[in-house]
């Protein structure tokens, strides 16, 4: 190949202004939002700072005890595991601990927010829908009261029932607390869950487990009203048509269909019209946070035991401030000696990788804060441990980049040509070693728990963070640079004189010239 050949700019137009001008907007803007969201530190996981632990002991009447099977613990184990899940990267750790009858479930989960988590996690959440055979004001039957409780115990309902009703106290926190103990097929006493009013119901016509589908949703029409969404498979489509087709044309109450989640009565709405379209809708003034809570609950089915909770305490890190530190530090010698290696061997073009590294790291640092307020992102020491791994993935990437742009100013080519050439030739090489590593931390985080998921989340997401730096910045900057004389006259302090290069004696094919 000619000398005149070599030295021609590949006719790809390159804009790197362009592309510094999208990274710059990207940092700006996540830097915006972690601002408006008041994300000012980033969340640390269970084993650096602590956080709430509580016991599940499973709650068993009389001659029950063989239902405490490891099979049933093991079930329970993985519902209250995928349900910390559903609420983001959270690192908890939910175990079974000890043997037989006395075995239960310890979960942990980190920071100070965790009793809502713990309380959410260990709902038997067993959803039934019942007919309503009496509503009345929430306080206890006294003399004079009215609606308190019915005079005449109506039909199917027993003397001893009724009474239980009149003495019912809805307005105590006490007995606003789901059991989940309540039978399917008995007729009930109960409260709602904001204490409103009680009410005696009949038994469960449709069950929890006829949900296949459940998601929380706002009223799109007036912008305000969480609410949760149900499909129902083919048999609790079957069962709630026939419910709601036969309390239609009942007079209040008894044209009301209770939707009772854990012993309490979630919504209990009057039905106007039979519902055979296999989906329904639970109202009742829920928070955007309860919604998604209950949606969240159904979505991963009913523990198959019904637990006591234990007490919650707050528990101390696992790890100390002095593994944080010696990870932390481990991290930032890493860092500095790529730094240093870079500016020793590449010289002037450290400079774009010390610029890569310090805009990878914004961005990860970053994201970390505006994912611990939007999904609950958790950073342990393994999550460290995958960011360090991550600083090696990005010097990798700008090492095959410059060492492409050196080999071809080498073949003879001027810098400006030899930067979009070796970028051609570099990208795959990028592409195909970041998505290996990408398949890895997915498989991973599919696959594992506890830890190493959070090892597994952290690689993925700083190799994503690599691709989009080494495409926006790093190769952009190094397309200025080539257009300023300190780098295309092949300085001895810019990393591309012909001593760098290997050159001993600089012919006119080696020179490095303006384009």
């Amino acid at each position: 190949m000619s000398t005149s050949a070599q030295s021609k700019t590949p006719k790809t137009s390159s804009r790197p202004g362009r592309c510094l001008a999208i990274i710059a907007f990207i940092v700006v803007t996540l830097f915006a939002l972690a601002l408006i969201q008041g994300a000012t530190s980033v969340n640390l996981g269970l084993d650096l700072r602590g956080g709430t632990s509580v016991t599940l002991q499973p709650r068993l009447a009389d001659g029950e005890s063989g239902k405490v099977t490891n099979a049933a613990i093991d079930q329970a184990v993985s519902i209250i595991r995928q349900r910390v899940n559903s609420l983001g990267v959270a690192e908890s750790e939910v175990a079974a601990e000890g043997s037989g009858v006395n075995r239960h479930i310890v979960i942990s989960v980190p920071g100070d927010t965790g009793r809502r988590v713990v309380e959410l996690v260990g709902q038997t959440a067993e959803l039934r829908f019942r007919q309503v055979l009496v509503q009345g004001s929430p306080g206890p039957a006294t003399t004079g009261t009215t609606g308190a409780a019915s005079a005449t115990p109506p039909a199917g309902v027993s003397a001893a029932t009724n009474l239980e009703y009149s003495k019912l106290d809805c307005t105590l926190p006490k007995n606003r607390q789901g059991t989940g103990a309540d039978s399917p097929t008995g007729i009930i006493v109960s409260c709602d869950r904001s204490g409103a009013s009680k009410f005696i119901l009949a038994p469960a016509e449709v069950l929890g487990r006829q949900v296949t589908k459940a998601s929380a949703a706002i009223n799109q029409t007036s912008g305000a009203g969480w609410f949760v969404t149900l499909s129902f498979n083919s048999e609790g489509t079957k069962a709630f048509g026939a419910l709601t087709s036969r309390v239609t044309s009942l007079a209040p109450p008894l044209n009301q269909v209770a939707i009772v989640l854990d012993g309490l009565v979630v919504s209990a709405p009057s039905i106007n019209e039979a519902i055979n379209s296999g989906s329904a809708e639970i109202t009742g003034s829920f928070t955007q946070v309860e919604a998604e809570d209950l949606a969240n609950v159904l979505k991963y089915g009913a523990l198959p035991l019904a637990f006591d909770r234990g007490e919650v305490q707050q528990v101390s890190a696992t790890l100390g401030a002095d593994q944080l530190q010696g990870g932390l530090l481990a991290g930032f010698i890493g860092l500095f000696l790529v730094i240093l290696y870079s500016m020793l061997y590449y010289r002037g073009l450290g400079i774009v990788s010390i610029g890569s590294l310090l805009i990878a790291g914004a961005l990860a640092y970053l994201l970390f804060l505006l994912l611990g307020e939007w999904i609950g992102f958790t950073l342990t020491l393994a999550g460290i441990a995958g960011a360090i791994v991550a600083i090696g993935i990005t010097a990798d990437s700008f090492i095959v980049y410059f060492e492409r742009v050196r080999d071809d100013v080498r073949d003879g080519r001027t810098l400006r040509s030899a930067v979009e050439t070796g970028w051609i030739r570099a990208r795959r090489t990028i592409l195909v070693a970041d998505f290996v590593s990408i398949i890895a931390a997915a498989v991973l985080y599919i696959f594992a728990v506890g830890g190493v998921r959070g090892f597994a989340f952290t690689l993925g997401l700083t190799t994503l963070i690599d691709l989009l730096v080494v495409f926006l910045f790093t190769k952009p900057l190094l397309t200025v640079l080539a257009r300023v004389k300190f780098y295309s006259s092949g300085h001895p302090l810019s990393g591309l004189s012909a001593k760098s290069l290997g050159v001993l004696t600089p012919t006119a094919t080696s020179t490095v010239k303006e384009a």
